[in-house]
């Protein structure tokens, strides 16, 4: 899922088998590339900035993170990434595999995301945004036998290919409610500099419901930060998307000087982890709810605590059901989707934490929960999951844009998913054929280098125990490096 990359959310892409595969991934990823380098060459030097307004300059001490400057004034933004992330796994021991298993044979894996983001200012308070999008490449076992999969940029359906496509389409009205302004950060989402300390935002279009809930400063970057699914986003938060991590919605966002509230309605997919989204509400939507607040400790805040809920409405099984269906000899295998079109509703819950502990240094952690009863319908499988991880900035060893981090996670299943699994049944991610169940624990760390201007080159480590909650397959290490253009 590539979202919270903010040149983000896909989700697993396409592993290649053959030699003309390869061929026809190179040559798209090259000129996908190549397109990015002449768009950039071409409008970088003079689409950022008006003709009666002169370019913003940085600081004579401020390093460039981006090849081209863009301007704090002018009412267009054009900008664009492109991250790829190569990974690699030995093999471990398996004393079996199913369809969807990690494979237990060494393999590696290449990811290319390419992002273009165009944002216009069309009135003071209004702005709309545009993301189009590519994708190439593939994850490790095609995405699968993981619930806390390594790599959240890819996209967990083969099938869809390389094509670009629109990632995003974002319409953005800000509603004063106060004289009072603070500063903000120009960038892919909001092009004001200020805003009115008390308002209300409105966000209406095609985006990642994750692009406004459960956002952390430390976990929820993986072009810059982690690269795990279930660290950079709340592995219980089964949130509404497509295939690549995208979903039509609106959310509505109220901000005080120390607190914010959101809400978000968006449509869920027609099944579990599928690419068309279901436009009737009354057979599916998801509702969303986040309560954001920022409290004063020691007379500083710098402590950001969210609480989260949802409620997701669709196309459901259970796998309590599933289960006894088979033992019943009414299917030949446990089967979530054997059931008749109805509505069912899964619903859950989660805190995120955020700490600035010292000028360089952070620590954030997740916890969440959902009620495992209904299938994991649209981003992984996971019942519950807690993390807890730091990063530290690169100022004391004279790299302040350098930044390394580490994490543990833990998640797990209820019982009924875990006898589901056990009894020979799959998700969308999962199905080893037998269980037995433990824990899936992750330790994922990470060193990103600024290189020059736009230019950032990063290793990763992931440790993964009982790989898709199985205590007969695993350990795994899958080292990785990721290289990040910023445009």
């Amino acid at each position: 899922m590539y979202r919270k990359n903010f040149g983000w959310i896909g989700t697993g892409r396409l592993r290649l088998k053959t030699i003309s595969e390869f061929v026809r991934w190179r040559h798209a990823a090259r000129g996908a590339t190549a397109i990015l380098w002449l768009l950039f060459a071409c409008l970088g030097g003079y689409a950022q900035t008006p003709a009666t307004t002169p370019p913003a300059e940085a600081a004579p001490s401020d390093s460039p993170v981006t090849f081209f400057p863009h301007s704090e004034t002018s009412r267009w933004w054009i900008s664009g990434q492109d991250n790829v992330i190569f990974q690699y796994h030995p093999a471990f021991d398996a004393k079996y595999s199913g369809v969807n298993s990690f494979r237990a044979q060494s393999e590696n894996a290449t990811s290319n995301i390419a992002t273009l983001f165009l944002g216009y200012s069309l009135f003071r308070n209004t702005e709309i945004f545009f993301d189009l999008e590519g994708a190439a490449g593939g994850g490790l076992s095609d995405a699968l036998g993981l619930a806390g999969f390594t790599d959240l940029d890819v996209v967990r359906n083969p099938t869809l290919g390389p094509t670009p496509y629109i990632a995003r389409g974002i319409f953005r009205q800000i509603i004063p409610l106060s004289q009072e302004t603070v500063e903000a950060e120009r960038g892919v989402f909001s092009l004001a500099t200020r805003l009115p300390a008390r308002r209300i935002e409105l966000h209406a279009g095609k985006f990642g419901i994750n692009d406004y809930f459960d956002l952390n400063g430390v976990g929820t970057d993986s072009h810059s930060q982690f690269l795990n699914w279930t660290v950079d986003n709340n592995g219980a938060f089964d949130y509404a998307a497509d295939t690549r991590g995208y979903t039509l919605a609106v959310v509505v966002e109220y901000y005080d000087r120390n607190w914010a509230f959101r809400f978000g309605e968006a449509l869920m997919p027609k099944v579990a982890n599928g690419i068309d989204l279901e436009f009737n509400l009354k057979k599916a939507h998801a509702d969303n709810f986040e309560f954001e607040l920022h409290p004063s400790i020691g007379g500083k805040r710098n402590t950001t605590i969210r609480l989260l809920s949802y409620i997701n409405h669709a196309n459901m099984g259970v796998y309590r059901e599933a289960n006894a269906n088979f033992l019943a000899g009414r299917t030949l295998q446990p089967e979530i989707t054997a059931h008749p079109l109805r509505t069912t509703i899964k619903y859950g819950f989660g805190v995120n934490l955020e700490q600035q502990i010292t000028h360089n240094a952070r620590g954030f952690a997740r916890f969440g929960w959902n009620e495992g009863k209904h299938e994991s319908y649209a981003y992984t499988e996971v019942d519950q999951t807690f993390a807890v991880g730091t990063d530290l900035g690169g100022e004391r060893w004279k790299r302040k844009l350098d930044k390394i981090g580490a994490v543990v996670v833990s998640n797990a299943i209820k019982a009924d998913h875990q006898r589901y699994l056990a009894l020979g049944g799959r998700g969308f991610l999962l199905g080893d054929g037998v269980l037995n169940y433990g824990r899936e624990n992750i330790f994922e760390t990470y060193y990103n280098a600024h290189v020059w201007r736009g230019l950032f080159l990063g290793a990763n480590l992931q440790h993964i125990n009982n790989p898709g909650y199985n205590r007969d397959r695993g350990p795994v290490w899958v080292p990785g490096t990721r290289v990040h253009l910023e445009f």
